[in-house]
């Protein structure tokens, strides 16, 4: 007997994919008499059509990944996809210069070390 109907009117009523239905196999021929998502209701509700829990996906290896990298490991030459100008631009390493050249400059001018001449 198939049940690939009421396999696919379970998935529907149970909003899951059909991979995710179980089907009793001993109940195979009370099963086979479902032909309407009523009498499939009916079945998940007398446990005989099931929905099968969620696949674990663990994040371990994820983590203990993304830590090795916030210890600077695996970003060696052949990590990198972008221009080393993508990835740290000269422009930013330019403009962090200059604040810190400037900020420097006034801190002399107010300490008198320097007078408006020099800068």
């Amino acid at each position: 007997v198939s049940l690939r109907l009421q396999k696919r009117l379970a998935a529907s009523v149970l909003n899951c994919g059909k991979g995710k239905v179980w089907l009793d196999p001993n109940e195979a021929s009370e099963i086979g008499n479902a032909n309407s998502r009523q009498n499939i209701r009916k079945l998940v509700k007398d446990g005989l059509i099931i929905k099968k829990p969620q696949v674990v996906h663990s994040r371990f290896r994820t983590r203990a990944h993304l830590a090795q990298k916030r210890k600077g490991r695996h970003a060696g030459k052949g990590k990198r996809k972008g221009t080393a100008n993508a990835r740290l631009p000269e422009k930013v390493t330019w403009m962090r210069r200059m604040r810190v050249l400037r900020k420097l400059l006034k801190k002399y001018r107010e300490a008198k070390k320097i007078d408006k001449h020099l800068y």
